[in-house]
């Protein structure tokens, strides 16, 4: 994957690949991963100054993986050191069974295990369409899949969800991912161009502007009936961009938690066969508010435990639609034929 703009947060161990055994890791690919990483961090970590002391004492920490064969284990002990020295939940090691193609630095994972991340068996992010009483419309999202993968699964229950007079998004469970985040934006504003969250780029010096789609398949919910995203401690990287940016347009109401705060996009640099570092080299950059969501997340309008959240943002949604919202017949009615 060559370029990852809005980052799934791999929080499930940086570890892919199927259940076979892997070979042992030896003295000489440690060392190999620890240098073309620490080299990596110095040159290409978001924050300079950071990158370069990472780089110092990851190599000077080197001995204390000296033990470990196992690749897994050793992507899952690189990773949590690496986060707990770097406060940054994107910046981790990942492990590949299979060998990783590489084209300029950039780590190129297998069709396979894409499908692992985003794919049919998740039904692309899309968990679950419910029609409430009140003709309120929930839309239960796991993941962001890349647009080459299934922007026409999210376009399709976009679509869905936009016979509701008020709409109710859960991120609660949603990690991240791709540019579906942004994709799902043009369906919930009249306009499209609307500013979204930006990207500096380290490497390059470069600032890239973002805006919401200017013209998106199937039909729109709009950008004037109600609309709440459910968020928790859970809630990571696009996601959490999918709520800032709706926040800060002042589209939605977020309801929940305070957010993970991972907002430094990053790409996969090979630094071994079987290993690439997950290495934010991008800072987000919202041009309403002109910052973003890193280590503080975004914080909801209505904060409330996780597990109240949807319960919280119904009645928020009745009463905004009133207690004979399209949903309902009035008792005193029935159906002409």
């Amino acid at each position: 994957m060559k370029s990852i703009v809005i980052a799934f947060a791999m929080v499930c161990g940086a570890v892919i690949g199927g259940p076979a055994l892997a070979q042992e890791l030896t003295e000489t690919d440690r060392a190999e991963i620890i240098a073309n990483s620490a080299s990596l961090l110095e040159t290409r970590y978001v924050d300079a100054e950071l990158g370069a002391e990472l780089a110092r004492s990851l190599q000077a920490a080197a001995d204390e993986w000296s033990d470990i064969t196992d690749r897994r284990e050793f992507a899952r002990a690189v990773t949590d050191w690496l986060r707990a020295q770097s406060s940054d939940g994107h910046l981790g090691l990942t492990y590949s069974e299979a060998p990783i193609s590489a084209e300029e630095g950039d780590a190129e994972f297998s069709a396979a295990e894409m499908e692992k991340w985003y794919g049919r068996h998740l039904n692309h992010g899309v968990e679950k369409i419910e029609r409430l009483d009140g003709n309120i419309m929930l839309l239960d999202l796991r993941v962001f899949p890349p647009p080459s993968m299934a922007a026409d699964v999210i376009a399709a229950a976009m679509t869905v969800v936009a016979q509701g007079d008020a709409l109710i998004i859960d991120l609660r469970k949603n990690g991240g991912g791709a540019d579906t985040a942004n994709l799902i934006t043009g369906y919930l504003l009249d306009e499209g161009g609307q500013p979204l969250t930006g990207i500096y780029n380290r490497p390059r010096n470069e600032h890239r502007a973002d805006t919401s789609p200017s013209w998106v398949p199937g039909r729109k919910f709009g950008g004037t009936k109600p609309l709440y995203i459910l968020t928790s401690g859970k809630t990571f990287s696009a996601a959490e961009a999918l709520a800032y940016n709706l926040q800060a347009l002042e589209r939605a109401t977020i309801v929940g938690e305070v957010t993970g705060g991972g907002a430094h996009p990053f790409e996969y640099r090979r630094v071994h066969e079987h290993f690439a570092l997950d290495l934010p080299e991008g800072r987000s950059i919202n041009p309403i508010t002109g910052t973003n969501w890193q280590n503080v997340g975004v914080k909801p309008d209505v904060e409330v435990a996780a597990d109240e959240a949807l319960a919280a943002a119904l009645e928020l949604a009745r009463q905004a639609i009133g207690a004979n919202g399209s949903g309902h017949l009035p008792t005193d009615q029935t159906l002409q034929h």
